[in-house]
């Protein structure tokens, strides 16, 4: 491979993780979930991850979000190797390169929709009032131009779940990871967030990485994995 070819991929490949494992230790027993998985997402694919309840789908995310260590291989992110930056570093890859939905929405619920929009911005430095304006610019894409003041106890569940999706891409992160971002949600409404983080995602050419139990759901991605006994396979979106 060349030089030029080299660098080409690497600057195609959002997340890669190399023979990635995980095991959870407690006293004397190890509980390993997985180990040597091989996996990478590409600028603006989208990418569904099956598996069963419990067989580490979760944690494989929070690894490749570099919120969790692994027990062994690398997770790269925007090119750099998690492992080797400082805990700081590493939030602050976070914060630039990915953005984050969760079946919970995990918005303070002292602060606005506005205010909980802003705050990636506000850590990674920008100006209170550029931080405000693309919340609200992202606020009103989701339909919640009318609600950027009420705080999350104001919110519906849907209205919830838009507002933590616009403060996920808020940084225009190279890459989305959502854990089960709908599965709180009845169907209508969890039907409405899903397609509206894929027309924000795919406006902002920006890789989604979604765990998800909803093989209606994993169809209209690029791409599906499953996570089965501890292996990763490929499954063909037309055979979910």
């Amino acid at each position: 491979m060349s030089e030029e070819t080299a660098v080409a991929q690497a600057d195609s490949t959002v997340i890669r993780a190399e023979a990635l494992g995980k095991t959870y230790a407690e006293g004397r027993m190890r509980t390993p979930v997985f180990d040597g998985l091989d996996f990478r997402v590409e600028a603006g694919e989208t990418v569904a991850i099956l598996g069963a309840s419990g067989a580490g789908k979760s944690t494989l995310l929070h690894l490749l979000g570099g919120l969790d260590t692994p027990t062994s291989g690398e997770v790269y992110v925007a090119g750099q190797k998690m492992s080797a930056l400082s805990d700081a570093a590493r939030g602050q890859l976070r914060n630039r390169a990915l953005g984050f939905v969760y079946q919970f929405h995990h918005l303070l619920p002292e602060f606005t929709a506005l205010e909980n929009a802003m705050l990636p911005l506000l850590l990674g430095g920008a100006a209170t009032d550029a931080a405000a304006a693309r919340a609200r610019e992202l606020l009103e894409a989701v339909g919640l131009g009318h609600r950027i003041e009420h705080k999350p106890g104001e919110l519906s569940g849907g209205e919830r779940q838009r507002a933590a999706v616009a403060r996920a891409l808020v940084n225009r992160p190279a890459c989305v990871l959502g854990d089960e971002p709908t599965g709180n949600l009845d169907e209508r409404t969890a039907g409405t967030v899903f397609e509206l983080m894929l027309e924000l995602n795919r406006a902002q050419r920006t890789s989604l990485v979604l765990v998800t139990h909803d093989r209606r759901l994993a169809r209209k991605l690029d791409r599906v994995v499953e996570l089965h006994e501890a292996r990763l396979r490929e499954v063909a979106p037309d055979q979910v």
